[in-house]
């Protein structure tokens, strides 16, 4: 309960205490926005790194050379807990926003962050909403700035992952960028599968090899969703003896 506790208060410390921060990366980002951007992300992700330096978190990385430099890719992950997120952002070389649950946009001075990092806000209630969303994912990427998408809609509540929706891979389909599979293995076991504690835990992120939408075949096209699970799904597999 500790580690939680420790958790909580941190981040609530860090929402109030970087205000100032907030009206400086706003000026900055009036001389350079890329940069500023760019600053932003490392404050959050300094941030995120705390968070899991408290909860004892031993995070695995694998497959960081999988990852396209210089051109905005489609990150696709499978969802586990709500780790996943600040694991993944804990990581991010460059500019990505994630689609996150509308919810969150309610909640004050984690919203600017959010925003800031170019996180798009979706109303899961609203089926028109995921279009809006898909459409402004689109135009990220083809502003060079990556997306990060859990296609499951929301946690997987056991081992198995939930179906991938395919429209979420329209992102890739109209902007030609490549996907980048990531695989996060045993995230739950952080706080989902004892919550509300927190427990000392090793984790696996593994980034596959990117998937280029242009070199598959029809079918495969036609449902990329589940092509893209299915590799997830094996390295998942793979991953399981590394615990």
């Amino acid at each position: 309960m500790f580690r939680a506790l420790a958790a909580i208060l941190f981040a609530i410390f860090f929402l109030i205490f970087s205000t100032p921060l907030m009206g400086l990366e706003w000026l900055y980002r009036k001389i350079n926005k890329k940069k500023a951007d760019l600053s932003s992300l490392r404050i959050v992700q300094w941030a995120f790194d705390v968070i899991i330096a408290i909860c004892g978190t031993d995070v695995v990385v694998l497959g960081e050379e999988n990852i396209p430099e210089h051109r905005p890719v489609l990150y696709v992950g499978n969802h586990r807990s709500y780790f996943d997120v600040i694991i993944a952002y804990s990581l991010c070389k460059s500019r990505t926003g994630f689609i996150a649950k509308d919810t969150l946009e309610q909640i004050p001075l984690l919203n600017v962050w959010m925003r800031r990092l170019y996180c798009l806000f979706l109303d899961r209630s609203n089926p028109r909403d995921g279009l809006r969303v898909i459409l402004a994912a689109i135009d990220l990427i083809k502003r060079g700035i990556s997306v990060f998408v859990f296609p499951e809609g929301t946690r997987a509540k056991s081992d198995e992952m939930g179906v991938f929706k395919e429209g979420t891979f329209k992102i890739a389909s109209k902007t030609g960028c490549l996907i980048v599979p990531v695989a996060f293995t045993n995230t739950d076991d952080i706080l989902e599968r004892h919550m509300p504690f927190v427990k000392k835990t090793r984790v696996v992120i593994r980034y596959g090899k990117p998937i280029d939408p242009s070199s598959l075949d029809a079918e495969q096209k036609k449902h990329i969703g589940a092509y893209t699970q299915k590799v997830i799904a094996d390295m998942l597999a793979k991953d399981k003896a590394l615990l």
